[in-house]
This record gives structure tokens, sequence and C-alpha cells, in this order.
């Protein structure tokens, strides 16, 4: 099967992946069926050998000089090193080989090889960030100067674009190794051991003799994996390594014409999870000549506020619609919630190792591994809970994009924000938001569809009128003009008023579409960004108001009013109800019945339609969520425009039955 996909005019390549499972395998030597738990045990084998001569390989490269030299991309013979991890280290002469009476392919060791590579390329910016930081030690950690501030980034390659929470938090680290043991560290790697290898296979350095994948012949939703195993946790021999076939199911994401790759497989939980990767081809995005943007504002209890903005011919700017918001404040009081209580089973844990000590016969033994495990079970809660979360509010916007004909997402940048002085519930929680999950897979599902997403500084977005740019007023409410607050905006220059994130994002588009010319790639990340704000440009963005529509029909009164009956319709019947026509016609309740369809219950009438979010589910089922109260109840969206019903014509028919 051919790795290269044909190209359109406008069209691109993208690698992505999806989450599979594999639950069951085959041993093609003696046609042996594997079930799910005896597949995650001999993957679980494969693994250990991984990770064991990678942490090997990584313990013994861990240091400046080795890493600077992997870093640099040249040889000792000032040749070029080679893209994959495993290639280059082979090229440096760092080999590692298993343990004594072990006998494995060299695909296992390319393995160990590539993994332990990826992670002592990644550990390079960690290490100039620190010597940065080191060689500008400040007078006082905890508060720089503004002098200090511009010594330490110019010291840290690519500073000026450094958020200011890296740096401080880097700081803090190395201060308290100064306090621990009396003086700075060397480096990085002192400062910080040798990180843990996850247990996994990164098929992805082998090939043919190690793992294959292909399509199904005549099932594209379908997939088959083979790949070899050890038939035991110490293989001493070839013979110990047989050829297992897995058959997958593809996720739906996963388009029927895609390439695919080999997986990452991890064994945890007793399953085998695959991390498949697959190339596509979608439409091209650009960083100009973009018309119709979409401004995306972050928020607390409203997350996201979005709405779309169109730059005309002549310069103007104008907003397409109101815009709209998505609305999670009971889900994060859910996770603010479930943090509470892990923070308070921590510190159970801890006051039980405490009192536990080193006696591997104490009482306690048993309560601290039923709250270890309790431990895990919450922080599996809380990523599900943030992932759905994140997974919503990145297809709500996008959908928004869609729906408005935009060819932008502008998201502010809120990298740099640090949750500090509102006091200690309102830091917890704009520390724990999830804006870089929403914008990770905000620009996922973007570039599906040919929609670039590019962040925008996020100076005043919220402070200054996006009509004429003068300082706002907030007020609490728009019936409380003099109470002072910060959820309405007054701007006494132009007259405009509205909700502070409706104004913000409205800033945002324009501020995108004024300097969209300025939009770079990063090119460590691939996103796209838009540094600085140029005082010539802002100037520009603002938005221009509608004008007012005033009606041009002749409303002059010519005849008398009807009149209207002082009485209002009965609601219930006070004759009995005719006999039953013949054919298909229907027939009103008699008595005290209501005349009106039955209502649904509350949640139902709210949520069940097209803009719910979720959908019932036979497992959990949380208050209201039977009846298709949405996510957890708690999550209300402004829907697209095109999901709207249409109007409901055969109300008033009755039945046809």
């Amino acid at each position: 099967m051919s790795r290269k996909l044909p190209l359109a005019v406008g069209e691109t390549s993208r690698t992505a992946c999806a989450r599979g499972l594999l639950r069951r395998g085959m041993e093609e030597g003696t046609g042996e069926l594997l079930s799910a738990a005896v597949l995650a045990e001999r993957v679980g084998w494969a693994a250990d050998l991984v990770s064991g001569m990678a942490a090997s390989l990584l313990a013994a490269r861990w240091n400046t000089v080795d890493v600077d030299v992997l870093a640099s991309g040249e040889d000792a013979g000032g040749r070029k090193l080679p893209s994959n991890a495993w290639m280059a280290l082979r090229r440096l002469g760092w080999t590692v080989s298993p343990a004594e009476d072990i006998r494995v392919n060299d695909r296992i060791v390319r393995m160990a090889q590539e993994q332990a590579g990826r992670t002592l390329r990644s550990a390079k910016w960690g290490a100039d960030l620190t010597a940065g930081v080191l060689a500008t030690w400040p007078a006082d950690p905890v508060n720089r100067t503004s002098e200090e501030w511009d010594v330490v980034r110019e010291a840290v390659p690519g500073g000026r674009y450094v958020p200011s929470s890296v740096i401080k938090g880097r700081t803090r680290q190395i201060a308290a190794f100064e306090r621990q043991y009396g003086r700075l560290p060397a480096d990085v790697f002192e400062l910080e051991a040798a990180p843990s290898i996850a247990r996994m296979l990164l098929l992805s350095a082998c090939d043919g003799q190690q793992a294959t994948i292909e399509r199904h012949e005549t099932i594209p939703g379908r997939a088959l994996l083979r790949l070899q195993l050890p038939a035991r946790p110490d293989p001493r021999s070839h013979k110990d390594w047989t050829w297992v076939a897995c058959s997958i199911s593809l996720p739906p994401t996963i388009p029927a014409g895609a390439v695919l790759h080999l997986p990452t497989l991890r064994a945890t939980g007793g399953q085998i999870r695959a991390d498949l990767a697959y190339t596509h081809t979608v439409p091209k995005t650009a960083r100009t000549g973009h018309t119709v943007a979409l401004g995306v504002d972050w928020g607390l209890n409203t997350l996201l506020s979005a709405g779309a903005a169109r730059l005309h011919d002549d310069g103007r700017i104008t907003t397409l619609g109101a815009g709209g918001m998505f609305r999670a404040a009971g889900v994060l009081a859910q996770q603010h919630r479930l943090r509470r209580h892990s923070e308070y089973l921590h510190a159970k844990a801890v006051h039980y190792q405490r009192l536990i000590n080193t006696d591997g016969h104490h009482a306690l033994n048993g309560k601290h591994a039923v709250l270890a495990g309790e431990i895990s079970a919450v922080s599996a809660r809380r990523s599900n809970l943030d992932g759905a979360l994140a997974w919503a509010a990145a297809r709500w916007t996008v959908d928004q994009a869609i729906t408005a004909g935009a060819s932008v997402i502008y998201l502010e940048d809120l990298r740099s924000m640090e949750a500090r002085g509102m006091g200690r519930t309102m830091n917890t929680r704009m520390s724990q938001a999830v804006r870089g999950q929403i914008t990770d897979r905000i620009r996922h599902l973007a570039a599906e569809v040919g929609i670039a997403v590019a962040t925008v500084p996020a100076r005043h977005t919220s402070k200054h009128c996006p009509q004429c740019l003068t300082p706002l007023r907030h007020r609490k409410a728009p019936d409380r003009p003099t109470t002072p607050g910060w959820k309405w905006a007054i701007c006494h220059s132009c007259g405009w008023q509205g909700d502070r994130d409706m104004g913000a994002w409205k800033r945002i588009a324009a501020r995108g579409l004024t300097h969209q010319g300025k939009t770079v790639t990063d090119r460590t990340t691939g996103a796209m960004v838009i540094r600085a704000v140029i005082d010539t440009l802002e100037a520009k963005a603002v938005i221009t108001p509608a004008a007012l529509k005033t009606s041009r029909k002749d409303r002059s009164k010519t005849g008398p009013t009807r009149g209207h009956t002082t009485r209002p319709a009965p609601r219930r019947r006070r004759a009995p109800s005719p006999t039953r026509p013949l054919g298909p016609a229907g027939k009103r309740p008699e008595g005290h019945a209501h005349t009106d369809r039955p209502r649904l219950p509350r949640a139902a009438h709210r949520h069940q339609d097209v803009t719910t979010i979720s959908t019932p589910t036979t497992g959990h089922r949380p208050r209201g969520a039977a009846l298709g109260a949405g996510f957890h109840l708690h999550a209300h969206a402004t829907p697209p425009r095109w999901t709207d019903p249409p109007p409901d014509t055969t109300s008033d028919m009755g039945s046809l039955s």
C-alpha cells in the first residue's frame, strides 16, 4: 500500500491520531485465540523489556554534554543527524542491550532507542531555560525588577515570548533546591532526576519484520495489526517470540481514504490502548487574506464567548450576529468538588505514610493501599471530565466558525496569566481551567475543515470599547448602572454597552483581522501566533455599529380597531366530545384533559433537541441526564444558526392514526 496521498489543488496532508482498543488476538503459528487479558500481559512483557533498556540508556546520557551533542544535529564528522531518534543515537554510537540471557531482536532495541532519544531531545529546551535563569539569578527570587525581567528574557532562548509563569515556576524550583542544599544547582540535570520511562511500544520505529498494519479488504472500518510478542516475560531465544494478529475497529474519525501508520501500544488496567496514527488530506489554511473571523474570549462561569466579524473592502469591520456563549459553570463546579476531594485524599495518604514510615507490617498498610486506589479513581474522573469539557467546548467553537463562514479563529492568548490576587477560591478556579486542552482540540478540529487558528495578545480586550477604544466602566448589571462590578460594560463616549465577554470577542476578532499580516508560525509548535499589538493597526480595530433598521411600511390607521373580547377562552371543555368521525381525523379529549400536547419533563423539554451536547447512556446517569438533559445537566451553549429546527407546522393538524 502506498504511503503517499494524492493531493489536489488547495489540499495538504495532515497526520493525526485517534484512540483505539485491542480486544483480542490470534497467534498465527497455532491459531490459538488470545483473550484481552492474555494479550495485555504479553504486550506488557514487551513494554517492560523496552522501558528497561530505555531507562538505562537515558540514565547514562542524562547530562549537559550528551544532550547538547544530540540537539546540535550533527555527528562528530559534521554530518547531519537523521530525524528519527533511534537512527540519530546509532549514528552517535549510543547503543543499549538487554539483560544477560534475554534475547530480543533489533527492532525491540530500536523502540528503546527511539523512546530515550525523544526524551533527550525534549530536555534541551528545559536545559536552556534553566541555564538562562541561573545565569541571571536575581537578588530577590520572589520579586524580580523590570530590569531583571529584561535580562532573563534575553538570556533565555525565545524569552520575549515565553510566558512569565514558566520562568517563575523554574525560579521557584531552583529556590527550593537552594533552600535544601544551600547552593544553586549547576544545571537542570542536577536539579531534576532523569524522567521515568512509560511502558509503551513505539511501533513507528519498527519495520515489517516486527509489525505491520493494513486495512481490511472489504470493511474499511477495520484494520489488521500483526506484531511479534514474547511468549514469556524473559525470552531466552527467538522461538519465544511469535507473531500475533489483532483486529482493530477503527474510530469513525479516521477517513476511509486515510493512510494508516503503525500505532503506539500501551498496556494499562488489563487493556491495550492503541494510539492510531493516520495521514489524510485536508484543505489548506492561510495566515492572511481573511475577511470573516471568529473571535473567542475566555471566561470563568461563561467559559467561552464567541462571535463572527467581517472585514469589508473599505476597511470597516462589522459583526455578524450577536454572538454566543458556552456556559459550563456546573461542570467547573463539579471539577472544583473533585479537586477538593482529591486534596483531602492526598493529605490523608501523606498522614498514613508518615505513621507507617518503613514498617512493612503496619496495620495501616491495607488502608493506605485502598486510599491509593481511590486517589487514582478520583484522578481518572477529573481527567475524563476535563477531556469531555474540552472536546465539547472545541466542537462548539468550530461549529460556530463553520456556521458563520469564517476562515480563521482568533483566540485570546492567556498563557502568561497568573491566578493571584483574587482570593483563594477564585485563584484556584482560574488555575484549574482547561484552556490549554481546549486550544489544542480547537486546532485539531479546525484543521479538519481548513480553518486557521491563531492567538492574539490579550491586552485590553475587556478594558476598551469595541467601537471607539475608549476605556469602559464596568458595572454589576444593566439595571444597576451605579453599582461597581465587572459583568456589564458601559462606554460613556459612544454609548455602547453590553456584556463584558461579548465586547471582548469583538475586540479579539477586530484585532486579529487588522493584525493578520503580522501572523507568524511558531517553529517549535507549528501554531499561528500574533506576537504583539501594533498601535497603528490597533487604531483600525474598531467595530462599526450596524445602522438602525426602520420600518418603511405605512402604518397609518385606515379603519376602526378590531374589538377584543374581555373574556379569555376557557381552558376546559364545557361539553362532551362529539362522536368520532370516520376517516383519519383527530378527536379532542373531553372532560378535564388539556387540549394541548402533553409537556415533556423539565430536563427533556429544555435539552432534548439538536442542541443537546450529550446523549443518554445505559450506564451511569447523572441527575436529569436520563431524559437527555445534556452534558451533566450543567453545560449550556448557544446553538449555531443552522442547528435551529424548522418551525412545527403540524401541531394543530390532529392525529392521523
